[in-house]
């Protein structure tokens, strides 16, 4: 099930959003200023929510600032106290005596500015791309292009900053980027909150301060912060270890922090496949060209985005992971090590698609994959695509493979489609529609 927003109050009235997802030792994600929107990172845009694999085995809790996401907007204060007072929020709404923070680029100053003054409430820290002060991001060459730009017309400022300076090249990845940030704040918050980050937050003092075990990570191709502004906050905090991260995909982070917390590590899509092997699920929307058409973009985007949040709740349900990196209107994407659970779940699915009055094409198959940056690749994943698009609207097509390997399981009949030529497929696949069992 997806993670349920919930509200924490502050001692100067603002109302603070939080998630809560796992079970166990509690970390808090410090966000990023002002790019958070609880609900979106956790559906669509992991970038600032990289801890979510650690779900698994212990207790993630992430929030949105003051002025950001689903947190109040009005009446926005951003110096560090502040920001300390929407931590100080959520920690005390969650009931624990001691917590772990996770710290990423601002939500680092923030964390170190807690442990300092309430050291009896947390028991380690992870600061990431961290900074004693602004003058380090100041000084920086990417640091004076966004600057530069910063109070311009905010539409062509995400779309930048997105593709130019986050480095989202692909073009459904840059836009995704820039959609989310303007879901994050306004363009009067970004100013705000950059004129305090940069001009007012100075930790320096306070890192002699923290006492909580500390893991300082920066990453080796930062362009937006030297390695230095790192270097000397693990210097000054007296418990501390520092680490380098090969790039900002922050890929690694999950398994880093996890082997810091002493916690098992994070399940990767490698690790629920059976022998190599993953049965490949592909959902699409039937004609959404057609369908954006008839209802606007705005509609059909918030009905898609609605959808999609369903289809990786049953998805996970029925023991699949959801890839990340593919969307509702390019795909939803899911691996499994069942080939029954995985009929399931794409009849569910089904299901959910015609109940939001955008029906889908299903497509599975099995076969060998390969795992990147959380991705799954190679000619199974294509051929699961290609199957799902032969389907009719709301029908479960499957290959001979599938079928195989959940003919006496799933419970379900499967009536033979006949052989199909696949675009960039050299040999025709015979493919199967699930029927109800008879």
């Amino acid at each position: 099930m997806e993670p349920r927003i919930q509200f924490a109050k502050t001692s100067d009235g603002v109302n603070i959003a939080f998630c809560v997802s796992g079970q166990g030792r509690t970390v808090v994600r410090v966000p990023t200023i002002p790019w958070s929107h609880v609900q979106q990172e956790w559906e669509n845009f992991n970038y600032f929510l990289p801890l979510k694999p650690l779900a698994e085995n212990c207790r993630i809790v992430w929030y949105d600032a003051r002025g950001c996401g689903l947190s109040d907007r009005q009446g926005i204060d951003f110096s560090l106290d502040a920001m300390v007072r929407d931590l100080s929020a959520v920690v005390g709404k969650l009931g624990d005596e001691r917590v772990d923070l996770c710290g990423i680029w601002d939500g680092a100053p923030v964390a170190v500015a807690y442990a300092a003054a309430n050291p009896e409430r947390v028991s380690s820290a992870v600061l990431v791309e961290a900074y004693p002060n602004g003058a380090d991001y100041l000084d920086t060459a990417v640091g004076q292009v966004e600057l530069g730009i910063r109070d311009k017309d905010w539409v062509l400022y995400t779309e930048m900053l997105a593709r130019v300076l986050w480095g989202f090249r692909e073009e459904s990845q840059g836009s995704r980027a820039a959609e989310y940030m303007r879901a994050c704040a306004t363009a009067e918050t970004l100013l705000a909150a950059y004129d305090a980050v940069n001009y007012t937050w100075d930790v320096t003092d306070m890192l002699p301060l923290v006492t909580a075990s500390t893991l300082v990570l920066h990453s080796k191709t930062n362009p937006w912060m030297p390695v230095t502004a790192g270097q000397r906050v693990a210097a000054a905090i007296p418990d501390s270890l520092f680490g380098l991260l090969e790039d900002m995909k922050y890929d690694s982070l999950p398994a880093r922090i996890a082997e810091f917390l002493d916690l098992p590590p994070p399940r990767r899509i490698s690790q629920i496949v059976l022998s190599g092997t993953a049965v490949i699920l592909f959902a699409d929307v039937v004609d959404s060209t057609a369908l954006t058409e008839r209802l606007g973009d705005t509609a059909f985007r918030d009905k898609a985005r609605d959808l999609d949040t369903a289809l990786r709740a049953i998805i996970r349900d029925n023991a699949g992971t959801p890839v990340e990196g593919k969307l509702l209107g390019d795909g939803v994407l899911a691996v499994f090590a069942s080939a029954r659970l995985a009929i399931e779940a794409a009849i569910k699915c089904g299901a959910a698609g015609d109940g939001a009055s955008l029906p889908l094409h299903l497509g599975l198959h099995a076969g060998d994959v390969i795992e990147e940056d959380g991705n799954v690749f190679g000619g199974a994943v294509n051929i699961a695509a290609r199957i799902a698009g032969e389907s009719a609207a709301g029908e479960v097509l499957v290959s001979d493979i599938v079928r195989g390997l959940a003919r006496t399981s799933a419970g379900v009949d499967f009536e033979d489609a006949g052989e199909r030529e696949l675009k960039g497929v050299s040999e025709p696949v015979r493919v199967w529609a699930v029927r109800e069992a008879g």
